[in-house]
């Protein structure tokens, strides 16, 4: 990778696996504690409070990537309030990828020169394993380029979400602790306890919602079809769509990057899209940019 992507690759391989010493610590602790914690599920068992739980976290993670993160910070693909703003990158925040500002920052920067030698995290440049996870684990992840969103640089509370953005998903940690703690004591033991709750209701969707976000990164320019002809190596994953709300319709998003909807055939289902389509008409949000289908039909690859 260049040194304008700031993560370079090392004796030719970036792709393989972070060296000992060159690691980014508070990332890579992040990610074992959330899947060790997922994998403690063995152990607490799942009830039926706790399914559900788990079950809304993952959605509601899934929606604040995929319509706050991603469409609205990186992309800009629709105009809301300053206060429904901030719910999106609260929302954004819940799942641990860090603060709307980095993230933002590292895609536009993947858009910039997506599968190129820039490109921060490209399976054609340094591998599936770099593409996935390994990025994210390097030393160089860290760092934030302001100059990629310095349109979000003068709301104060942005930049303070970014530095504490532990605060969203320690507050959902300490409420699911709560609500099983009082459901273990409402109903003689057969409702989840405070363990439960945390492990099942937050650790275990936050790692899926970790695992389809880095599938976009590495499967989504890997595998899949290519309705466009682009200059990356962007797919369409149909069953990577259905876990993200439409993240996995990708070389649709990458041929037309500015548009708030991914899935364009009837049959490719954008959840994200019809949920912002019906916060349109609540007026939460308005102005959503879409591609017009008669360009999409004339470029269609057959």
């Amino acid at each position: 990778m260049s040194a304008r992507a700031g993560l370079p690759r090392e004796d030719g391989a970036g792709g393989a696996f972070v060296r000992l010493g060159r690691a980014n610590w508070v990332n890579s602790a992040a990610l074992i504690g959330i899947h060790g914690g997922a994998g403690l599920a063995f152990w607490t068992g799942i009830s039926r409070p706790a399914a559900i739980a788990a079950l809304v976290v993952y959605w509601t993670e899934i929606f604040g990537l995929s319509a706050g993160y991603h469409r609205y910070f990186a992309h800009r693909s629709f105009k809301t309030s300053r206060g429904f703003q901030l719910v999106l990158a609260i929302l954004g925040a819940i799942p641990a990828q860090m603060g709307p500002l980095w993230w933002s920052s590292y895609h536009r920067r993947h858009h910039a020169d997506a599968d190129g030698p820039g490109d921060v995290h490209s399976p054609r440049q340094d591998g599936l394993a770099w593409a996935h996870v390994g990025w994210v684990l390097h030393a160089n992840s860290a760092e934030m380029d302001p100059s990629y969103v310095r349109d979000w640089l003068s709301y104060p509370e942005l930049r303070w979400l970014d530095r504490m953005r532990w605060v969203p998903p320690l507050a959902v940690i300490g409420s699911l602790a709560a609500l099983g703690y009082w459901l273990g004591g409402t109903s003689q033991g057969s409702a989840a306890g405070a363990l439960q709750m945390v492990v099942v209701g937050f650790f275990l969707p936050t790692a899926l919602c970790y695992q389809v976000t880095f599938c976009v990164n590495s499967m989504g320019h890997r595998f899949g079809r290519r309705r466009f002809e682009t200059a990356d190596e962007s797919r369409n994953l149909a069953w990577l769509a259905l876990l993200t709300n439409g993240e996995g319709w990708h070389n649709n998003h990458h041929r037309f990057p500015s548009s708030e909807k991914h899935g364009f055939a009837w049959w490719e289902l954008d959840l994200t899209h019809y949920l912002l389509r019906g916060l349109e008409s609540l007026g939460v949000v308005w102005s959503l940019r879409t591609q017009s289908m008669r360009s999409i039909s004339m470029e269609t690859v057959p």
